[in-house]
């Protein structure tokens, strides 16, 4: 069972604003300073230069990769080019992980930290997990000169933390990208932390990892891949949004009146068992789609049939499809860290109902989790208003404090 309550009178409902204003509020009240504050809102002419960064030589390695553990790291530069605040420095990365065949590969990311000194221990880190950018090379966030989510990561910096952001391994690197797969998104996340404190020595052995949408999942993975002696270091997970059992969500989507991310998932299935056949699953229009979201980060390629018109029916049958789901499920492992799930009643993509029935298979298994619901808000709402829950909960687990949890 799990007690959830986050509601506020009619009267007293908050009304979304742009997001860095959510952020920009709340880091106000949380002290934090002005320069770094000013600094969020972007200037007329920075907001005009282009959105997305050339794919450079620094994010190809040789074929075959030379081996090496995973999170070692391969190389490293300094980056100036991101819309940040100037108190926060930029270091991408390339760094070693494994394919879901277990494979070695080559995944990049990029590191952000405060200027100055790092404290006793060196800066904390919050490992962040990122949602569907797309699928290919270049939809990878560390090309985005907005990192994707840069006001709610510089917000993190702005408050002490380091930020470590894995692009997972095949967006940016030259390696095939397991599209929407949780368990190796999350050993991506997992080993970019190693390979920034080999680039970095500042950073600190403590951290968490938090997570948006897609993101979210990934996140809960973080937590269950690692084993129960690792919470001296690894510290907790959040979710924001996004959290369900995939054969729930999935069939939830197929409902919708247009969504693409069933196309991405059978990239992602492709990726994973080589002997599927796409065929099988999307119909003509849907290949269409499939084959032009390989080379594109845009979500359609112009006409948007109706989810229905690129599936085939019985694409959920499929076998693959199914050891897909399974192997993606959440809850089938304990997580031994606490974790912070954070849901909104209007979530189209992920309702209310599919978190809460995944938060109460947690619970089940003694998962130390707290759910915190956000009502009649929608998800760009839910991301800004919850900026103060997240900052407290995460302050509370660096500083040592017991994790609070509504699994009864």
């Amino acid at each position: 069972m799990i007690d959830v309550s986050r509601s506020w009178p009619k009267s007293e409902q908050p009304k979304f604003r742009p997001l860095f204003l959510k952020l920009v509020a709340t880091a106000l009240l949380l002290g934090t300073s002005v320069a770094f504050i000013s600094s969020q809102v972007l200037n007329p002419k920075t907001s005009q230069t282009p959105r997305r960064l050339p794919l450079t030589k620094f994010y190809d390695t040789p074929d075959p990769l030379p081996s090496g553990p995973p999170g070692e790291l391969i190389r490293s530069e300094p980056f100036y080019e991101y819309l940040l605040p100037y108190t926060i420095s930029a270091v991408r990365i390339v760094y070693h992980s494994r394919s879901p065949q277990d494979k070695d590969v080559a995944a990049s990311g990029v590191v952000l930290l405060p200027h100055g000194t790092a404290p006793p221990g060196g800066w904390p880190i919050i490992a962040w997990a990122h949602d569907l950018t797309g699928s290919a090379r270049q939809c990878a966030p560390s090309l985005l000169k907005t990192l994707n989510e840069g006001p709610l990561l510089s917000m993190y910096v702005g408050l002490g933390y380091a930020v470590v952001a894995s692009d997972y391994a095949g967006l940016g690197t030259n390696f095939p990208y397991a599209v929407l797969d949780v368990p190796s998104n999350a050993q991506d996340v997992i080993n970019s932390v190693a390979a920034a404190r080999a680039a970095l020595p500042q950073l600190g052995s403590k951290w968490l990892v938090a997570g948006y949408a897609h993101g979210s999942r990934v996140a809960v993975g973080v937590a269950e891949a690692l084993p129960k002696n690792s919470n001296k270091e690894f510290l907790g997970a959040i979710g924001i949004l996004g959290i369900a059992d995939p054969s729930e969500f999935y069939e939830h989507l197929a409902q919708q009146p247009s969504y693409p991310m069933l196309v991405f998932l059978a990239q992602g299935i492709k990726n994973q068992y080589a002997k599927f056949r796409v065929e099988d699953m999307l119909t003509e229009k849907g290949i269409a789609l499939y084959k032009y979201l390989g080379d594109s980060c845009e979500g359609t390629s112009g006409e948007a049939p109706n989810s229905k018109g690129w599936l085939k029916a019985g694409w959920r049958n499929n076998p693959y499809t199914k050891d897909f789901f399974f192997r993606n499920a959440l809850g089938r492992k304990s997580a031994f860290s606490p974790l912070l799930l954070i849901s909104g009643e209007t979530d189209d993509d992920v309702p209310s109902s599919l978190t809460t029935a995944l938060v109460s298979r947690l619970c089940q298994q003694k998962d130390p989790v707290l759910l915190v619901n956000y009502p009649d808000l929608n998800p760009s709402a839910v991301l800004g208003n919850s900026v103060g829950e997240q900052v407290s909960w995460i302050r509370a687990r660096f500083s040592g404090r017991p994790a609070p949890s509504n699994c009864h």
